[in-house]
């Protein structure tokens, strides 16, 4: 794991709202929040895709507390929009994996295909680890980590650990 994690992670997410050219209404839908029913791969697909659309609000909702430094949701959707927005970051793709239960954690794998102007200028293909539990019958993300070579077999399947 990169000891410049949170700040890769700022990064990252400064990217995506730079897809955002006016402020959105971080509310989101309706439907922004997990479900009960939903696995944590499908979770873990609703805040790449809130991410990639720059669905701030929605990102959110897949979050523990922790993951979102217990700021407010509006606090923290706007400090994702400034942030990505600041390093020029664009979500291109992600491929998210079938992932580990554990009771109640669970870790999934993605491949993020993104860049921005700070960490990832080449648009490097990323291999993330997500950590997820379960709060009240829902997965929600609780940490985000890359990968680095040695680790990436474990979690995926051989063409992708390259």
């Amino acid at each position: 794991m990169h000891m410049h994690n949170g700040w890769r992670r700022a990064a990252m997410l400064a990217a995506v709202g730079a897809l955002v050219l006016v402020a959105r209404a971080w509310p989101g839908t309706a439907q922004s929040a997990p479900q009960a029913d939903e696995t944590p791969e499908q979770v873990v697909t609703r805040y790449l895709e809130a991410l990639k659309k720059g669905d701030f609000g929605a990102a959110y909702d897949c979050m523990t507390a922790g993951m979102t430094q217990h700021k407010s949701r509006d606090a923290w959707a706007k400090e994702q929009q400034w942030s990505m927005q600041m390093s020029d970051a664009k979500i291109f793709d992600y491929h998210v994996y079938p992932g580990k239960v554990d009771g109640d954690n669970a870790h999934v794998p993605n491949i993020l295909e993104s860049q921005d102007k700070f960490l990832n200028q080449l648009g490097v293909q990323e291999h993330e680890l997500y950590t997820l539990v379960r709060q009240d019958g829902r997965w929600k993300i609780d940490q985000q980590q890359l990968l680095e070579k040695p680790e990436q077999a474990k979690w995926f399947p051989p063409p992708a650990a390259k």
